[in-house]
């Protein structure tokens, strides 16, 4: 994915993160990031979807989420529990990004915001989500995985 993208990945995890925690309003914080930050490099559009349908879907979200997670939703940190509703999001309603994409996403955003080995946290739960949400995909993805291992002798 281009870096316009995964630039609004980024500032989406960290406005959705405000909102979690301050509750401010979406349009408040959007209007925030747009002044506070360099949009030219970002891709404004997907930095606004991420931003206000990932609220909108949130139930919907956390329950994909819950049966795959140890504790409750409100348990996970905060900007674990930001990283997993946004990828999960995609995985949900962006069919255009390929879940290894997402997954992918989400680990780095986890190894840049996140506690130390959340990226695994993180991985391991989507790779759940992606299993439910995206079967065609991840069954071709092993089937063509297992058909590239050498024949053991």
């Amino acid at each position: 994915m281009s870096q316009t993208r995964h630039k609004a990945r980024r500032l989406a995890t960290q406005a959705l993160y405000t909102w979690q925690m301050a509750g401010q309003s979406l349009t408040d914080i959007e209007t925030e990031y747009c002044v506070d930050h360099d949009m030219k490099k970002v891709d404004g559009d997907y930095f606004r979807e991420l931003l206000h349908k990932v609220p909108a879907h949130l139930d919907e979200l956390d329950g994909y989420l819950l049966p795959l997670l140890d504790r409750t939703i409100d348990d996970v940190d905060g900007v674990e529990r930001a990283i997993l509703r946004l990828g999960c999001y995609e995985l949900a309603y962006r069919l255009d990004v390929p879940y290894r994409v997402v997954i992918n996403e989400s680990v780095k955003l986890a190894k840049t915001f996140g506690a130390d080995q959340s990226h695994k946290y993180i991985n391991g739960i989507l790779d759940g989500v992606a299993k439910k949400l995206r079967t065609a995909e991840t069954n071709a993805a092993k089937k063509y995985k297992s058909r590239d291992k050498p024949a053991s002798s």
